[in-house]
């Protein structure tokens, strides 16, 4: 890109150089008068690069022609110091060109009035005002043409900072995604996981002792691994976007489905009560399906790390304002637990939070472990209504 104007000035300096030893072959020059003529055009090639320095070397050739030759190279002369003053106006400004166009209009009066002949002096007032118009055009087009400049790198920049801006966003959304993928496939896998290996270490126990519980235990190994796969699938499925028309597909979890979850845990050895107090079918789906979740966790926590005399009791409160979700357990203390490391305790904040709630995870005052959600209704009423 930058090749094109170095090109474009060149053929305009050696152009010059040309019609000025065309025209000034019939004088009988030094060789000197030549070599103030290259001076004059040749810094027209770096104009662009080094455009104050090549400036001023045009300005030095155009006073030395002045006083050397007159107006023998008076067409080079005058059309590289109009192309240099354009040039420094459009990219420095008025603070650039003005030092230059006030040696201009001093240089060219002068040239005027050492070198015109005396029955023409009295065109000199109009040759000078010739002169200034000239010079101011070459001002006012260099101010226009430095303004679009401006205005078009104002732009760019502009538009370099809305890229980066949403290059920015996309990151964090990748990054959003990826933790929103972690969290599911934690949910979907960590129960689902926990309970296959409590059936099968169970199963190795009751093996040669009694087959029979080995064979539930199984059989409950199955049935679980089975769901989950099933609710993998479910969650690939959104998470690819790729729904079918007519699919089949099993819904989505949702606070009503804590006994449910509950009799599975309690199935698996651990005592759990249930107590549900208010209406929880009409929930929101995203928000019965965090309650199901946070439930989920606590009690494959509770399954994990409890131990295997705990009990589990799951309290869920709708009084038509909050939802208010305890879990707690009567077994040992987990220091594993205690930070708010690991995807389960995030996950289970995070979910709280996207629904303006909050959620505490600790030792309970009593023993144990207890976990203690609440998650407002009105405003998600609002926000889904």
């Amino acid at each position: 890109m930058r090749s094109r104007p170095i090109a474009g000035d060149s053929a305009l300096a050696l152009l010059l150089l040309f019609l000025e030893v065309v025209l000034s072959a019939h004088a009988r020059s030094p060789f000197w008068f030549f070599l103030v003529t290259a001076l004059l055009v040749v810094p027209m090639v770096v104009r662009r690069t080094a455009t104050v320095p090549a400036a001023y070397v045009v300005l030095a050739g155009y006073a030395l022609s002045i006083v050397t030759f007159g107006n023998t190279v008076r067409l080079a002369a005058d059309i590289a110091v109009a192309v240099f003053l354009y040039t420094l106006v459009s990219r420095h400004g008025r603070i650039g060109g003005a030092s230059y166009v006030a040696a201009l209009l001093v240089l060219y009066p002068a040239k005027l009035i050492l070198h015109t002949p005396e029955q023409a002096r009295g065109a000199i007032p109009v040759g000078v005002a010739m002169g200034i118009l000239f010079f101011a055009v070459c001002w006012v087009l260099g101010e226009f043409v430095g303004a679009r400049r401006a205005h078009h790198e104002a732009v760019e920049q502009r538009l370099r900072a809305v890229e980066f801006e949403r290059d920015q966003q996309a990151r964090i959304a990748v990054a959003e995604e990826r933790n929103r993928i972690a969290r599911e496939l934690h949910d979907v896998l960590a129960h689902s996981v926990s309970v296959m290996v409590t059936q099968a270490d169970g199963a190795t126990y009751s093996l040669r002792k009694k087959p029979e519980l080995a064979e539930q235990a199984m059989t409950t190994i199955g049935d679980t691994g089975r769901a989950a796969l099933a609710e993998l699938r479910h969650l690939l499925a959104v998470l690819r976007n790729s729904e079918e028309p007519g699919e089949s597909r099993s819904p989505q979890p949702n606070a009503a489905g804590v006994r449910e979850l509950a009799d599975r845990v309690r199935s698996l050895g651990l005592p759990v009560t249930v107590e549900v107090d208010g209406e929880l079918d009409d929930l929101p789906t995203g928000l019965g399906l965090s309650i199901y979740r946070i439930v989920q966790e606590s009690l494959t926590n509770a399954l994990r790390h409890a131990g295997r005399a705990a009990s589990a009791s799951v309290i869920v409160r709708n009084d038509g304002h909050r939802i208010d979700v305890q879990v707690l357990d009567d077994g040992t203390r987990r220091a594993a637990e205690d930070g708010s490391g690991g995807h389960g305790l995030i996950g289970m904040r995070e979910r709280a939070t996207v629904y303006g709630g909050t959620l505490e995870a600790g030792p309970a005052d009593e023993g144990g472990w207890r976990v203690h959600a609440v998650l407002p209704l009105d405003g998600v009423r609002v926000a889904s209504g």
